[in-house]
């Protein structure tokens, strides 16, 4: 029997491609599973207009990374926060700090995980981190931190 994949399955095949299967393999486990479906010219037009629908949002998606990317292009923030004598800060800039700070430059949720900042900000000073919007969108961004003594 031809059966249409819908999911990856292991020593088999993955997702969209026919493959050729012993009948009850495919009766007791592929399709109650909904791991396949018969592979009929219905399922095979359905799986292609799926796999369009998430290339079309897929695009769109990088689209929408690379205009953040252009509004964020050369962008630095600066952090006013409470230092010792030292330089040294009482708190920390963390990866939350600057993705609301990115947020607020160009209007849209930036998610902290993107934000690639290996360890806190933890001194005074000019610092480069890099954000990834996308898979294929990297930036970097400048952020300086200034200190206000504490009296």
């Amino acid at each position: 029997m031809e059966v249409l994949l819908l999911k990856e399955v292991k020593r088999l095949g993955k997702a969209g491609e026919v493959r050729r299967v012993a009948d009850g393999y495919a009766r007791n486990y592929l399709i109650p599973r909904g791991l396949a479906v018969p592979a009929t010219d219905a399922a095979r037009r359905q799986v292609a207009e799926r796999e369009a629908a998430r290339a079309r949002a897929a695009d769109a998606e990088k689209a929408t990374a690379e205009a953040q990317a252009a509004a964020l292009e050369n962008v630095e923030l600066v952090f006013k926060v409470k230092s010792g004598e030292s330089g040294r800060l009482y708190g920390s800039i963390t990866s939350a700090d600057i993705a609301e700070q990115l947020a607020e430059r160009i209007g849209e949720p930036v998610d902290k995980r993107k934000v690639m900042l290996d360890e806190p900000i933890k001194e005074i000073g000019t610092s480069k981190v890099d954000v990834k919007l996308h898979t294929d969108v990297k930036i970097s961004v400048t952020v300086i931190v200034e200190g206000e003594d504490v009296s």
